[in-house]
């Protein structure tokens, strides 16, 4: 197993504005709802993913998104994504909290932010009204927002499997201490759980893009303060496995980190079975560290996404680049 865990410092600040088109929504086969978006003329994608962020523009958050916001013109992004933790600490109490503009509105005001956001939901989030951040009240105030528990976005190039994670923590049902969890349409969890599991595994069979990522809120495997998540690395694992994903994206241990594993798969792709090297990458973008003696807000970007190639990079407060990395993958069928 290769392994790059990154931590380091985060500051930034900005102003501009713009109207955002709501992404197209399309029936899906499965019970995961489904959007879509088109990529660049030139086949290529570029995005954000940021975690963790909610803080009234606190502890380095306008900081980052003035970094955001300058990196995210010179590359012409498309969206951006959230993994969640998107209010803290506990969320929002209705449609009609203000932290919703504090933390998200006010604070990520360049042009270039004026994308669609998806995002899914984190474990703070949970512990506010999850149905508030789930309204379609919230759009009307903010167009950009798109908050859904889990949820797929085709962009021809790759499919974005949102999924929510927290209801798989079960520590969180059993001793959630002196935290309460918001599980409204959620409970029974087993139920929910098997639910989800059987549609994104539906999805991922259907799905034909030639990049397949999993973005959701815990971590697989990591080596900061959370470490590895057990429910999923024994529940959502192997799904993620056996329908060739190539990239799982969270945020929640307040780090960079980048792991890697290699196995050999048959994956079943356009009725053709293609024999290939497969590797499955745990990727982490978060932003309070843990450690006390590093800074805050890290977050990663994304850009170019082609059918061939992917691109990625760890950017810090300053908007310096700590670390990138690239993937191609054949897509020709072998003989």
């Amino acid at each position: 197993m290769a392994l790059a865990a990154l931590q380091s410092a985060a500051l930034a600040v900005i102003v501009l504005a713009a109207v955002t088109m709501a992404p197209a929504f399309v029936p899906c086969s499965a019970e995961l709802q489904r959007f879509e978006r088109s990529p660049k003329p030139d086949g290529s994608l570029s995005l954000l993913v940021i975690g963790d962020w909610g803080r009234n523009g606190l502890f380095n958050q306008s900081e980052v998104a003035f970094q955001m916001g300058r990196i995210g013109d010179e590359l012409d992004i498309d969206l951006v994504i959230s993994t969640g933790d998107n209010f803290y600490e506990h969320g929002l109490a209705g449609v009609d909290d203000k932290r919703f503009e504090e933390s998200f509105s006010n604070v990520y005001t360049a042009k270039s932010l004026q994308k669609q956001w998806y995002s899914v939901l984190g474990n703070h989030d949970y512990r506010g009204n999850v149905l508030a951040q789930l309204s379609p009240v919230l759009r009307s105030i903010d167009g950009r927002w798109l908050c859904l528990r889990s949820f797929i976005l085709n962009a021809e190039i790759v499919d974005f499997f949102f999924v929510d994670t927290t209801p798989f923590q079960e520590s969180y049902w059993t001793n959630p201490g002196k935290h309460h969890y918001d599980w409204r349409e959620v409970a029974p969890r087993g139920t929910y759980i098997s639910n989800l599991l059987k549609d994104l595994d539906a999805a991922l069979k259907e799905s034909t893009a030639p990049w397949k990522i999993v973005v959701g809120h815990h971590t697989m495997k990591s080596v900061s303060e959370h470490g590895d998540t057990p429910e999923l690395l024994t529940l959502l694992l192997p799904v993620l496995k056996s329908n060739g994903v190539d990239l799982y994206v969270n945020g929640h241990d307040h780090c960079l980190e980048h792991i890697s594993s290699n196995d050999r798969h048959k994956i079943l792709v356009s009725l053709l079975l293609l024999r290939q090297i497969y590797r499955l990458h745990l990727l982490i973008a978060s932003s309070l560290p843990r450690q006390s003696n590093s800074v805050s807000d890290q977050w990663r970007w994304l850009q170019g996404m082609e059918r061939s190639a992917a691109d990625l990079a760890f950017y810090d407060v300053f908007g310096r680049v700590l670390y990138k990395w690239s993937v191609a993958k054949s897509l020709r069928p072998a003989a």
